[in-house]
Formats: structure tokens, sequence, C-alpha cells
């Protein structure tokens, strides 16, 4: 059989390697330049917003919430269908998550859920940008403008994506960039929050920084989250190179989307620019687990993306809706159990759901292998 192909690759080569040991020979390994050029040049891709480069994606949302003074008592509507980090964020400032439901076309944040989920201890919205495509912004905005919330936008996945031309991360109050290994681009680990309030970045670099600008003068209780040089330059490099692969994984995606039958293929909203950090498909009518078996027994890997709803977790299920909070759904233990009627689409998605391969290192036998794959797979009832 032909070697497995990788649902997920990193792209690490000389230019990355030359970067570290340009940092290496310099000797500004911890708060050298890199870092501050890597903010620049990331500003870029965010209409010029602020760019305060951090340790990792979950520092930028945690960090991002307390700059901002998201706290104790306050709630912050976001997803369940994401990974923990959203949530954990929340929990991490001393706020309560609320879940609510997702759109299941594009996999986020539904809105008429976020205004059915608003109370008067609402402070503000988190949509995540799941997979590569952008959230329904506009509609958050009117919500937010309506209802005196802030929105922080987790765009750990969606690097370039952007809706009606303007870029993800240029929207809300603050928005969370990861660059962890698997991510479209990286810095080996890391993160950024963009914000177009000065004052906030400002708050973020002191935060990252045990609460200090200038050594010793520590003007606030902060945290050790500040991002080495090392791995700015390896996100400098990545940078440069995101709109080749970001076409790339495009150009896969649009040749899976027309070569794939048997399942459903994932949309893309009018206006969206999806960046397709995870081409995730859902399965109808056969079983997830077993589909996705039969392809890794066709030399096809593929990923779950998330299996478990932040809602079931048992590091936050003490979150979840419950009889008494006046969102529950009638059925004690309904979400424990995993038929939560407040988020039906969630728990949908979440058996349906499947990621292939759409990186920018496939060949084109790589995706014809896929397409056939997945199509055999789908028409033999796995």
């Amino acid at each position: 059989m032909a070697d497995m192909i990788p649902a997920a690759r990193p792209i690490i080569g000389d230019d990355e390697r030359a970067a570290v040991d340009r940092v290496l020979r310099s000797g500004m390994i911890a708060g050298g330049p890199e870092v501050a050029a890597f903010e620049e040049e990331f500003s870029a891709i965010v209409a010029g917003r602020h760019s305060v480069a951090v340790n990792s994606g979950t520092s930028a949302l945690h960090m991002a919430f307390v700059a901002a003074g998201i706290g104790a008592g306050d709630e912050v509507i976001v997803p369940s269908f994401t990974f923990a980090a959203t949530a954990n964020s929340v929990a991490l400032a001393g706020a309560t998550p609320v879940f609510a439901d997702i759109e299941a076309d594009y996999f986020c944040l539904d809105p008429a859920a976020v205004e059915a989920a608003i109370t008067p201890r609402t402070r503000a919205i988190m949509p995540v940008h799941l997979y590569g495509h952008p959230a329904a912004m506009h509609r958050f905005a009117e919500i937010a403008a309506k209802h005196d919330l802030m929105i922080f936008e987790d765009a750990a996945q969606a690097h370039a994506a952007a809706l009606d031309g303007t870029p993800v991360g240029a929207f809300g109050t603050a928005a969370s960039f990861s660059f962890y290994p698997t991510k479209n681009m990286t810095s080996g680990e890391g993160g950024m929050v963009t914000t177009g309030d000065a004052d906030i970045a400002r708050r973020v670099k002191l935060l990252r920084n045990q609460g200090m600008e200038r050594r010793y003068e520590n003007e606030v209780i902060g945290f050790n989250t500040r991002m080495t040089d090392i791995h700015a330059a390896i996100g400098r490099v990545q940078l440069a190179k995101l709109a080749g692969w970001t076409k790339q994984r495009q150009d896969n995606a649009a040749f899976l989307d027309a070569n794939i039958s048997g399942v459903i293929t994932p949309p893309v909203a009018p206006g969206a620019t999806h960046v397709y950090h995870q081409y995730t498909i859902r399965i109808v009518g056969h079983d997830r687990d077993a589909f996705a078996e039969a392809l890794a027994a066709e030399g096809v890997g593929s990923g779950v993306y998330y299996p478990i709803p932040n809602h079931r977790l048992p590091s936050l299920i003490s979150f979840s809706p419950r009889p008494g909070d006046g969102r529950q759904c009638g059925t004690e233990g309904c979400c424990a159990a995993g038929s939560c009627e407040i988020m039906p689409v969630t728990e949908q998605v979440a058996r349906e759901c499947l990621s292939l391969p759409v990186h920018p290192s496939l060949s084109q036998d790589d995706l014809e292998r896929i397409a056939a794959a997945v199509t055999k797979v789908a028409s033999a009832g796995a």
C-alpha cells in the first residue's frame, strides 16, 4: 500500500533553520528585535491593527480578556464546538463561558443562539473562525452594538481569512491567533493578540512581561507569556510564505469539492474567504468513526475536530446549561448524556464531522487518492 497521507504536516525548511541560526548567533534570544519585527509584519494582515506576540494561542486568548477587563461576574458567550482553549481562556480570566449553538453549514457560532443566551451579566461574545472559515461578524457586530457588548475573535485557525474584504482579527475589541505547529503558519509555538485599542495593546504587553514595560518598574500583576526571538524569527519566515500556502490550500479544497461525492463538503458563505485550516466534511448516513477507519485502510489520514463538545468535557461541564439557570432543555442530565436540546447542531456535527488532508504539501497524486478514497468509502456504505 502507498504511504499514509497525513491529516496535517508542518512545513519547516532551510529558511526557518537559517532564521533560528541567525538569532542564536546574535545572542538576543529572549527580548531582541525579532519579536517587534514579527508584530509589525503581522499587523499588515489585520488591517494595520496593533499586534502583540505571546507564547501560545491560549495565552493570546487569556491576555486579551484580562487586558480588556473581563473577569469575575462576567459572562462571555462562546461556541461549544471548538477546542477547549476557547472556553478555558474565559474561565482562566475568572469569567463564565456561556455555551451557544453553531450554524451547521459553516461550523461557526449561530447569531440567533447568541442572542438567546444574552443575560444582564453578558459582557462579550467570542466567535471562533473554525477550520479557517470566518464567523458571521457583521451579525455579531449588530448584536454587540444592540446590547453594548465586546467582541473577541478566536482566530487561532484563520490566518488571512476574511469577510467582505475585512480580515479576521480586525473586527472585534481584540482577536487571538495561534502559531501551533499544525496551524496554517507556525512559529514553533506562539500566539498573537491583535486590537484596534492602543490601551489594550499596552496592557497585553505589560501582562506578558510580569506587568512591566520598563525593567523592575512593575505596573500591574502580570504573567510570563513572552514570545522568544527564536520563535518570532520562525514566524516571520512563515508569514512571508502564508499567502502562497493559503492559495494552495484553497486550490486543494477546490479540487476536493469537485471530485468528492457521498459526503457533505464544506460550503463557503457569501463574501467569505475560507483559508482551510481544515477541510471538514460531514458524514451523514454512515458511522463517522468507521468511515475514518476505512479511509485509513485506503492510506488516507483524517482527524476528528472535535468529538466531544466543550459543554460535555469533564473540565467544563460545570458551565453547561442545567435546570434552574433559565436555559435548561427540560431533560435532566441531557448534556452529560450528549443529547443537549439547547445545542442540537453542535451535538449532531460532533458526531458527523471529519477533517481530510488539505495542507500545502499535498501532491496532485495525493489529492486524487483522497478524493477516490472518500468516494469509494461513501459508496460502500462504511
